[in-house]
């Protein structure tokens, strides 16, 4: 069942210009919906900005310290507390630290569980949708709790890099069970796009991995432990719990949130003489080869959302439009990265720059591996005729060329 359409733009931050700016509509068996501009847009204009339905940190990502507002992923450290522990420098100073937006000082807890809010507003909005049922009060700590035992199962079954979380599931079923209006929040949830078995099945195994590909009933059990409810018995049986896991695996959107790459574009937006500008870039590359040596690439707090809209973008290897989380928490702002015309589809792509680069063979079979779809973007159509061989093979067949003395330019971008 769709999703009202007035519901459909409720969580956007102007609900009303989003709806007059765009819309999902069926295209066909094969796409399902897709998202479609109702007016132009110009290179670099916001299309819309949206809030997740619901939204979870990463669970190794929390343990690992990667601390975050626990309802809108905003970073809770300092960009220099950010940078000390990145780097592994504990006596590291930031220049510029009045460019760091992390108010500490607004900081709350929650006064039962003491998991930390980014403001009085988002305790008290996380309180009302979710967090009542699930705060743990006094047991927080307790490994006992079913709800902590579902997350150190799920901990054990899904290792960094993380693409999802069990919680996202939790914070779903609590939602419904304390809204009001429980019959709204459900079909809200039944807008997300659905798989048939086998596809569902393939998802689960590639959420858990080949190893632990037979512990889906073990986190059911747990799962339904922790928050069963009548109203929701699909969503506890085998197959609708399944069906759940399927669904957040393909509609999760990742949520990067980071202090210090906020103040690390605020230092550049900076209006300096050359010589301060020189210091000031010197400075900032030594602290990326500092936190590169000690950390290595997990830079952000990370975690995953459901967003109504943005879910409805289909994917493209030639992209218009992109996602990302510019204030530094769970908003997601969707811009245009050419001009898009009314009528047209906006389409992101599910595949990273590089990634996009490689040949269409090695794009279909990341996202068949990943996605189970065949893409007939523009691009990929246009290379049909191309050589079924993936990037790598390519590369390889590239080295034996140069080795033979053939002097062959290397086109491929390295991944």
């Amino acid at each position: 069942m769709a999703a009202p359409v007035d519901d459909m733009f409720s969580r956007c931050v102007d609900p009303a210009k989003a709806s007059n700016s765009v819309e999902a509509r069926f295209i066909d068996k094969v796409k399902g919906k897709g998202l479609f501009a109702k007016r132009p847009f110009r290179k670099g204009d916001t299309i819309l900005a949206e809030q997740p339905l619901v939204s979870s940190q990463f669970l190794w990502n929390a343990l690992y310290k990667y601390r975050a507002c626990e309802y809108c992923l905003r970073a809770l450290e300092t960009a220099e507390e950010n940078a000390r522990r990145l780097s592994g420098l504990p006596a590291l100073s930031l220049p510029h630290p009045e460019l760091c937006k992390v108010r500490p000082d607004r900081h709350q807890a929650c006064p039962h569980c003491q998991v930390m809010y980014c403001s009085a507003e988002c305790r008290q909005a996380a309180w009302e949708q979710h967090h009542k049922l699930l705060c743990l009060g006094p047991s927080h700590h307790d490994p006992d709790h079913p709800v902590n035992k579902l997350q150190d199962a799920w901990r054990s079954v899904h290792y960094p890099p993380e693409t999802s979380s069990i919680m996202i599931m939790a914070r779903m079923v609590a939602t419904i069970k304390q809204a009001q209006d429980k019959e709204r929040w459900q079909k809200l949830f039944s807008h997300f796009c659905s798989r048939t078995a086998n596809e569902e099945e393939e998802i689960a195994h590639k959420l858990l991995g080949e190893k632990f590909r037979g512990q889906l009933a073990l986190l059911r059990n747990l799962f339904t432990t922790a928050l069963y409810e009548d109203r929701l018995s699909q969503w506890f049986t085998p197959e609708g719990f399944r069906s759940l896991f399927s669904l957040v695996g393909t509609n999760g959107q990742g949520i990067g949130t980071s202090s210090l790459s906020q103040w690390v574009h605020a230092c550049d937006a900076l209006e300096l003489p050359s010589q301060q500008r020189e210091q000031l870039d010197s400075f900032i590359d030594q602290l990326y080869k500092d936190i590169d040596k000690e950390t290595g690439d997990f830079l952000n707090c990370e975690g995953s959302g459901l967003f109504l809209l943005q879910s409805s973008c289909n994917h493209s290897c030639v992209p218009n439009a992109e996602a990302s989380f510019p204030d530094n928490n769970f908003l997601l702002h969707l811009s245009a990265l050419s001009d898009i015309s009314p009528g047209e589809e906006i389409c992101i792509s599910y595949l990273d720059c590089c990634q996009r680069d490689r040949s269409r063979h090695s794009r279909h079979k990341i996202l068949r591996e990943n996605y189970l779809f065949v893409c007939s973007c523009q691009k990929c159509t246009s290379q049909m005729a191309d050589a079924d061989m993936t990037s790598e093979e390519e590369e390889e067949e590239e080295g034996e060329g140069e080795t033979e003395g053939d002097d062959i330019e290397d086109e491929m971008t390295d991944v």
